[in-house]
Formats: structure tokens, C-alpha cells, sequence
């Protein structure tokens, strides 16, 4: 890993996420949204994030290291609206 941060990885076999959250806005409402969000959840929970802002990917990578909630991957996919971007974190 050599202190680049985490390796994120296409997960081969998605978890099935304990809650969803949707995120339309840009910069800092993905982070925002997904501390509150986790702060409702019991440790272990998956949450699944979904955001069109390209910004969450370094800014999720950022909260998961400073907050030891684990960030198990990240992908990217092509919708009919644009690329979304989509996170599974793992509430600590």
C-alpha cells in the first residue's frame, strides 16, 4: 500500500448494504450525508453511497482514514444520466 492510502478495489460479490444514500449535491454534502448517515448506523453496517460529484472518491477516501469507518470499495458506473459514483463503507 505503500502510504498512498487504501487500495480500493471492485468488490467481485457486493455486500448487501444495510441502508442506501443518494447524494445529488456537490462538495461537502457527500461527506456530510455519509457521517450522518453512518452515526445512525450499529458497527459493521454496510452503507452504499451513490454521488455524481467525481470529488467524493478522494473526499470518502479522506473521511474513512480519519475516522476509522472502513471504506471497502469504490466503482464507477455509466448511467443513462452520467457517471455516478458509487461507495460501500463499513460503519466502525
Amino acid at each position: 500500500m505503500g502510504g498512498k492510502g487504501p487500495v480500493m478495489q471492485e468488490l467481485r460479490s457486493r455486500p448487501a448494504p444495510d441502508r442506501e444514500l443518494s447524494v445529488d449535491g456537490s462538495c461537502p454534502e457527500p461527506v456530510l450525508r455519509t457521517a450522518r448517515a453512518l452515526r445512525a448506523m450499529s458497527s459493521g453496517q454496510i452503507l452504499r453511497v451513490v454521488c455524481q460529484d467525481p470529488a467524493s472518491v478522494h473526499d470518502l477516501q479522506v473521511f474513512s482514514e480519519q475516522t476509522g469507518n472502513r471504506l471497502l470499495a469504490q466503482e464507477t458506473e455509466e448511467r443513462a444520466q452520467g457517471k455516478v459514483f458509487v461507495h460501500w463503507l463499513s460503519r466502525r
